[in-house]
């Protein structure tokens, strides 16, 4: 995985403490040799940083945790990244209890200190999780997800629960039931979405890193909309236990930082098999912060070798010429690096948003089932029964769920399973293997993350 860093092209009305400085250029690569001490100039972190500070006692997790609070109050009101925000009290009790174990000489873990906000369709006991949907308003799990009990328990903070479009459906987080979060690098802007809280909360030095979910882009375009990281893994490698299902084949738990090296510390502390989710990985997981390397001679052709491919269909009519123009640019400096980069088309390309809303629509419709005000979700008040559950999920649901869940069942409905469903299916079988042979030929493969740069809140 190869990925730079640099602030959104927008003016920003309101800079929220973010800098112009890009961040150092890291690459990840599964041929990288594991390293057992640690590259002579590493790349920027701001998670080793805070271990290095704490470790030889220039600050405290208590210091580190009140900086993010106030950070916080300054900004929250104007971005409304978080639903909830953790009880203060509470943060720097944990924090403070970090600071005792550094003190006697504990050994803490590589997240120790490290403030994280978690998307609010992830499981969280100790706060509430809604989903971004009235239907779970006030609800508050009896367990956190698998991912957060690993946060925890390597000494993360989690400071607050991240807005969404409701249930990961949308892709500005104007589909909110609740609130409608602003891009820190213009506030009239959108942050993208799903995890659009997620990603500007990281973006605006709210937290250190996140937690997001992404079905169909749900990490990786808000991220490229906030001037963050953010990464997909591949499906089963993180457990979905507790990840509210949204479609079940294609849900996973992703992350964002401010760097390549934070978002992969972060993916590493949160992968590996669980036995509560039969879907994740039993692979090993890689150490991938030993893979970690700088980039700062072009002269030293660090990536000579790599094979990359340019998509040519994500160039197409439709992608903002200023886009293509960001995506030139990498390819360019990709070849400065020593990267054999070409121009490989993959035609089934085109068909992947089609299947993709018929798919995930479908298993909305059967996943969303259980919100009917008796099993699960808030319930209305009704004198017979076939009422409540009509009234609790049209008044739970907001338009954008109502809508999926329509499309998911009518394409599941026996009449049309064979011409809508089954042959999505297909459709998402041809295009995997024309990416696996485009993968067998290339090493990398690049495309934009998203059409456009953010637009206006209310554009769309």
């Amino acid at each position: 995985m190869l990925a730079t860093l640099q602030p959104p092209r927008t003016l920003s009305r309101f800079p929220l403490y973010l800098t112009s400085r890009p961040v150092t250029l890291c690459t990840l690569t599964a041929q990288s040799p594991p390293s057992t001490s640690p590259p002579s100039q590493p790349p920027h972190s701001q998670i080793l940083s805070i271990r290095h500070s704490l470790l030889t006692r220039q600050v405290t997790a208590a210091q580190l945790a009140e900086s993010h609070l106030s950070r916080l109050r300054l900004t929250e009101p104007h971005l409304k990244s978080f639903l909830h925000v953790s009880d203060s009290d509470a943060v720097l009790r944990q924090a403070a209890l970090l600071d005792q174990r550094i003190a006697s000489g504990e050994e803490v873990g590589p997240l120790a200190g490290v403030v994280v906000g978690v998307k609010d369709n992830i499981c969280t006991a100790d706060m509430p999780s809604t989903g971004g949907s009235r239907v779970l308003e006030g609800y508050r799990p009896a367990y956190d997800a698998t991912a957060v009990r690993k946060i925890k328990e390597l000494g993360g903070i989690v400071v607050g629960k991240t807005n969404l479009d409701e249930f990961g459906m949308g892709s500005t987080t104007e589909a909110s039931a609740f609130q409608v979060t602003a891009n820190p690098w213009d506030v009239s802007r959108v942050p993208g979405g799903s995890s659009g809280g997620s990603a500007a909360a990281v973006s605006a030095r709210q937290c250190v890193v996140s937690l997001g979910s992404d079905t169909g882009g749900s990490v990786r375009q808000p991220a490229s909309f906030c001037g963050v990281v953010g990464l997909k893994p591949t499906y089963g490698r993180v457990s979905r236990y507790g990840l509210m299902a949204y479609a079940s084949s294609l849900d996973v738990i992703g992350c964002f930082g401010s760097s390549v090296a934070d978002t992969g510390i972060l993916l590493h502390a949160i992968s590996g098999h669980d036995r509560l989710d039969a879907t994740s990985s039993k692979r090993e997981v890689p150490d991938f912060a030993s893979q970690f390397a700088s980039i700062n001679l072009l002269e030293s052709k660090p990536l000579k070798g790599l094979r990359v491919g340019v998509i040519r269909e994500t160039l197409d009519e439709g992608v903002d010429t200023g886009v293509i123009s960001a995506i030139r640019g990498a390819a360019s400096h990709l070849e400065e690096l020593g990267c054999s980069v070409t121009e490989i088309s993959l035609p089934s390309f085109s068909l992947g948003l089609p299947a993709y809303y018929i798919l995930a629509s479908s298993e909305s419709s059967s996943n969303l089932s259980r919100y009917d005000g008796v099993r699960y979700g808030n319930q209305a008040v009704a004198d017979e029964l076939n009422s409540l559950y009509g009234d609790s999920r049209a008044k739970g649901f907001g338009p954008e769920v109502k809508m999926r869940i329509l499309m998911g069942t009518y394409g599941l409905s026996a009449g049309y399973y064979d011409a809508y469903y089954k042959r999505a299916q297909q459709v998402r079988t041809i295009i995997r293997k024309s990416f696996k042979t485009a993968l067998d030929e290339n090493d990398i493969l690049i495309s934009p993350a998203a059409p456009s740069a953010a637009y206006k809140i209310g554009q769309c």
